[in-house]
């Protein structure tokens, strides 16, 4: 595919074509991200000035900003030095006063000669009981009034911009602006009663009224949906890449599914068996799948997960799971031998760990598909790792996984299929901006019998009560977690916060009860440490929050989260799903310091209201912002201009449909509409979504 189409080259020139803008002012214009025409155009107005002339300032509410015509009368200057320059004038019913500081008083006499008319604009306010309009924004002889703009554009400044240049540069990149041919499906362009992508760039910016700068605007709507569809496009074109490669079907027959749930002593729940319906019938097409699999804390994920390994093992071939850290993969495959054996199914674990004759003899039982489901960290990668049939692929925790080791593990068999499974409920509009390019399936129900998690909130005034409540659950045979802050503006570091609050409670405790992990231990101390808890050894685990993800230590009834405030609620409530995993009543005990801010305050009284976490996700996001949410820099968010992912929910879903829709009926984009698309993406500057379709 050729480069950026020659329709476009002006919206993609040098900023300083615009009238207005030299080149220190487009030095200014990149404080705000601006660097060419297009970057301009999508920065939109975001509020507006009512300069409609009015008969008399007397019909304003004060302060405001009026435009009146008025006639001049006696020019008053100051008195003495830094005094202000008064400009007696008065409109249809209203005496009132101009007032300049620091003025030339010659200038003024001839701008606004006394006994002439001239219109003026600007914020009138009272003072002394009478009205003054300082510095107006405009002073024109009334042949000249229709310059004033109705209703003026409000748009956001930088250090040496002002909305008179900023406007007059807008103004001239609309002039640029070409007629492009639609790319939205007339259907719902109908239906939303969008206009034409060059009429609404013009209506954006210039506004009539303040109700065309709300996000529901159709022009601005339109605009927003552009940016949602161009990027759902990206999305739906990285998907169709990943299924065009041919898959192997496979087709499960259920004999080892059935025993595993015959052994269960509980049945799966509404949600699980959707899950594992979803993914049988990915796994039959010959299409590759690529799946998330979302489920809160403790909703099951590991029998779905573990179904979809058997589906490809009956269907003949292999499955693997992967783990980011060797804790969890130990985890993961305890967890799985009681259900592997109630299969019938050989199962092996591979880490970093095995070395010489006993890991060529499992690479060996590997390559010739004797070992059906193998668990492992990335050591799965090597190259000297071979499956003889591998069919399914499950990662654990995608956000540790990027894009590009999921494409690495898909050319680890033919076509394998993937199945990501991630414990953080992420929000509606962020999963479909975050993994567009994936099928969803979500496990929004708890398992019977999981219990409760009380939650109360402590003030860390009162930590010698929690001290005694410990000493009294370690004596009747219970075991706790107690995670530090995360220090950051102190001298301590967190290694130091974590040391301290150990030294303090095994004082308190004794001797041999209290175990550490932090973050900058050697692993293999850490995961010494880990084992003494799991095996009971230790009965307090003090850490950092290296313990968020993954640990399963069933007895462990208490979490203490000291200085709860400073976390998030995504992390507070991942933390406090390390609890609650055996058949007695746990507690989650958020200490927290005074004074609390008010963010703080809402935070911690979310975690006390729910244990939903898709309610505590959307909570989140309300309350922090998108970027943040996933920590901006390697969330892999797009940035957008226009649109509004935490509020435009609804409009990111039409998006995702349309984009989805166009590429299956237009896989190469090549009827007119696809043309129009492709302009789009290069408008859009998604230069990958470009070279996608160049390779495809």
């Amino acid at each position: 595919m050729a480069g950026r189409p020659e329709i476009l080259f002006p919206l993609f020139s040098e900023l300083t074509e615009l009238e207005g803008v030299g080149p220190k002012t487009a030095k200014h214009f990149e404080q705000l991200g601006i660097e060419k025409p297009r970057d301009l155009l999508f920065t939109l107005p975001q509020s507006g000035i009512d300069r409609a002339v009015r008969k008399s300032v007397q019909d304003a509410n004060l302060p405001d900003v009026v435009t009146v015509e008025v006639e001049i009368g006696m020019h008053v200057p100051p008195r003495s030095r830094g005094r202000p320059y008064h400009i007696h004038v008065r409109d249809d019913k209203l005496e009132f006063r101009l007032v300049f500081f620091h003025a030339h008083g010659d200038y003024l006499q001839k701008q606004l000669p006394t006994g002439q008319r001239r219109v003026v604009s600007g914020k009138v306010e009272m003072f002394d009981g009478q009205a003054q309009m300082v510095h107006p924004d405009y002073m024109l002889p009334v042949a000249r009034a229709s310059e004033i703009p109705e209703f003026e554009p409000i748009y956001p400044l930088t250090h040496g911009i002002t909305q008179r240049v900023v406007h007059k540069a807008a103004q001239s990149a609309l002039e640029r602006v070409p007629e492009l041919a639609e790319w939205v499906d007339p259907a719902q362009k109908a239906k939303a009663g969008w206009p034409d992508w060059h009429a609404a760039i013009r209506a954006a910016h210039t506004p009539k009224e303040l109700s065309q700068i709300t996000a529901t605007d159709p022009a601005r709507e339109r605009l927003a949906y552009d940016e949602l569809f161009a990027h759902q496009l990206t999305l739906a074109l990285a998907r169709s890449t990943v299924r065009a490669k041919p898959g192997v079907p496979s087709k499960a027959t259920g004999v080892l599914q059935s025993r595993v749930l015959a052994a269960l002593p509980y049945s799966p729940t509404g949600a699980q068996k959707r899950a594992i319906a979803e993914i049988a019938a990915d796994m039959e097409t010959p299409l590759r799948m690529n799946r998330l699999l979302q489920g809160d804390v403790g909703a099951g994920k590991t029998l779905v997960a573990f179904m979809a390994l058997l589906a490809g093992v009956e269907a003949g071939g292999q499955g693997v799971m992967m783990a980011p850290t060797e804790i969890l993969a130990r985890q993961h495959h305890e967890s799985l031998v009681p259900l592997a054996q109630d299969a019938g199914v050989v199962l092996e674990l591979l880490t970093g760990r095995d070395k010489g004759a006993e890991r060529a003899a499992k690479l060996a039982a590997l390559a010739s598909g004797e070992i059906q489901v193998l668990v492992g960290t990335h050591a799965v990668f090597q190259k000297d790792v071979a499956f003889h049939d591998l069919r399914l692929a499950v990662v654990d925790e995608q956000h540790r996984f990027g894009v590009n080791q999921r494409l690495e593990l898909g050319a680890k068999g033919r076509a394998v299929d993937v199945l990501v499974m991630t414990a953080t409920p992420i929000p509606r509009s962020l999963s479909l901006a975050q993994y567009g390019d994936m099928d969803i399936s979500i496990l929004d129900e708890k398992p019977p019998g999981r219990k409760p998690i009380t939650t109360a909130t402590v003030s860390t005034a009162r930590i010698d009560e929690v001290v005694a409540k410990l000493r009294r659950a370690i004596a009747a045979g219970r075991q706790a977690y107690w995670v530090c802050p995360l220090v950051e503006e102190s001298e301590l570091t967190d290694k130091t916060a974590a040391e301290d609050r150990f030294k303090r409670l095994r004082a308190a405790l004794g001797e041999g009860v209290v175990g550490l992990v932090h973050g900058q231990m050697p692993p293999a101390e850490k995961d010494a440490a880990m084992a003494r808890f799991v095996a009971g050894e230790t009965s307090v685990l003090v850490a950092t929050t290296v313990i968020e993800v993954g640990v399963n230590v069933p007895n462990a009834t208490i979490m203490v989260i000291e200085r709860a405030e400073t976390f998030g609620l995504a992390q507070l409530h991942q933390l406090r799903g390390r609890v609650g995993r055996g058949d007695a009543a746990s507690t989650c005990l958020l200490l927290f310091q005074d004074p609390l801010s008010e963010t703080a305050k809402r935070r911690l009284s979310i975690m006390r209201e729910t244990e939903d976490g898709f309610r505590i996700s959307e909570e989140d996001l309300a309350m922090r912002g998108a970027g943040d949410l996933i920590g901006t820099a390697q969330s892999g968010l797009p940035r957008f201009r226009i649109a509004d992912i935490e509020r435009q929910t609804a409009l990111m879903a039409i998006a995702q449909s349309d984009a989805r829709k166009l590429l299956s009926d237009d896989p190469k984009l090549e009827t007119s509409r696809g043309r129009a698309a492709r302009v789009l993406l290069w408008l859009m500057e998604q230069d990958k979504a470009i070279r996608l379709i160049s390779i495809g």
